[in-house]
């Protein structure tokens, strides 16, 4: 295919906005030309008041409004210092941050500010794409699964969304439509993981019917990587990859979070990290700090019990825990229904007091205990760390046979959320 082909978009492949008609790096936020076409008056009403790019939110708790000490802080500091560790990571790259399940359960509206040096945002959920146009926001959206109907593309279209196609059905629903504009087209290509994807003896047709099609204004090739974390988890998969876009002269999208710490000179022209921009790790032995990496959410509370066990009492459902000898245990607002994992065992650590405990008991719904042994200070009121600054996730998350993904994603939505700017901090609660 001719490289005039790539230039429908409005520019060629060395620039950094591919779809929208504006200069690379436009400003975060600027008005369309044409806003966002829904029906009905009320949607009219909203869509053209004033609104702020982003809601002030609180930097702390209010004591008077929160009675229960439990809350997530987000540091946008942190943020922005992972972002720029895949920068430096991936130099000369395009950077598409990833942001599906509401940024990784830290708030999709709430960390945008801290993503202003991306090149463009990376999601599954279209609602949620839908909502960052509305708040106008002009760089490249990746919708990673694509489109799931044909009655999806035009407003596909009409939001300037990108779009993964993985498979011929969707290359049909784009030759049969009729759209306003022409979609930027990720064409994903299934190199051994076998969940999305096109088989490689596929590549090359499906991009020729795509090239050929109106309602595709520019080609890119993509792939996803399962076991960059191991030693040798990318070599088979680029020989497959590489093997099948031979000869096609597309940007090429490849490495993921684990791709970018380990494997940075194959990350392609785009990278997408996920996982690492939130202060976790992707890898199994290498931890957030030895990767440079700063965690963006912090888990608090506070005690707001203290028992004294005897000898061979027990402490909460099931009687998991029975102390050995007398010691004070500490109760912490906090329990599955705000996410924590019920089933952490005993030994799970906890911070109290900037000091690390052991879990002893049961999650419950509200509360977990702890062994306050080694804390003799502890009081009701002292401050707690459930994961984050001072406790990385993916310990909590390794002593509750799981990963640092799930515990950020399962935040509860009674769990209150409040940003800082600043790196780190000692809330007293």
């Amino acid at each position: 295919m001719d490289p005039a082909f790539d230039r429908r978009a409005g520019t060629d492949r060395a620039d950094r906005m591919v779809i929208m008609d504006v200069v690379a790096r436009p400003a975060l936020y600027t008005m369309f030309a044409r806003g966002p076409r829904r029906r009905g008056a009320a949607f009219r009403r909203r869509a053209l008041s004033p609104r702020p790019a982003h809601p002030a939110e609180p930097t702390l708790p209010d004591p008077h409004r929160m009675a229960r000490p439990l809350y997530a802080q987000v540091n946008l500091a942190a943020l922005r210092a992972n972002l720029a560790r895949v920068r430096a990571q991936a130099p000369g790259t395009q950077v598409l941050a990833v942001v599906k399940a509401n940024a990784y359960g830290h708030g999709l509206a709430r960390v945008l500010p801290a993503l202003e040096d991306a090149d463009g945002l990376a999601l599954v959920e279209p609602d949620a794409a839908f909502e960052l146009r509305e708040r106008r926001y002009t760089r490249r959206i990746l919708m990673l699964e694509g489109f799931f109907s044909e009655t999806e593309l035009p407003e596909f279209a009409q939001r300037r969304l990108a779009t993964a196609v993985h498979d011929m059905e969707q290359v049909r629903m784009l030759e049969s439509a009729v759209l306003p504009r022409p979609l930027e087209v990720f064409v994903k290509v299934n190199t051994g993981m076998n969940r999305l994807g096109f088989r490689p003896a596929e590549v090359a047709a499906a991009c020729r019917r795509l090239a050929s099609s109106p309602s595709v204004a520019a080609l890119r090739l993509m792939m996803h990587f399962a076991r960059a974390d191991e030693d040798d988890g990318i070599r088979e998969p680029l020989k497959v990859f590489e093997h099948a876009c031979r000869g096609l002269p597309y940007p090429r999208s490849l490495a993921n979070s684990a791709g970018i710490v380990r494997f940075p000179d194959v990350g392609g022209d785009i990278v997408r990290p996920g996982i690492m921009l939130y202060g976790a790790t992707p890898l199994a032995y290498d931890t957030a700090d030895m990767l440079g990496l700063k965690p963006v959410m912090t888990l608090r509370s506070a005690l707001i019990a203290v028992q004294d066990l005897k000898a061979n009492e027990s402490v909460g459902y099931g009687a998991t825990y029975t102390a050995s000898r007398p010691h004070r245990v500490g109760v912490i607002a906090c329990g599955y229904a705000d996410g924590y994992p019920r089933h952490a065992p005993n030994g799970t650590p906890v911070l109290v007091c900037g000091r690390k405990v052991r879990m002893a008991g049961r999650p419950s719904m509200d509360m977990v205990t702890v062994d306050l042994s080694d804390v003799p200070e502890a009081r009701v009121g002292s401050p707690v760390v459930l994961w984050g600054e001072g406790l990385p996730v993916d310990d909590v998350a390794s002593a509750a046979a799981t990963v640092g993904y799930e515990l950020l994603c399962a935040v509860a939505p009674r769990v209150p959320f409040v940003t800082s700017e600043v790196g780190s901090v000692d809330l007293e609660l």
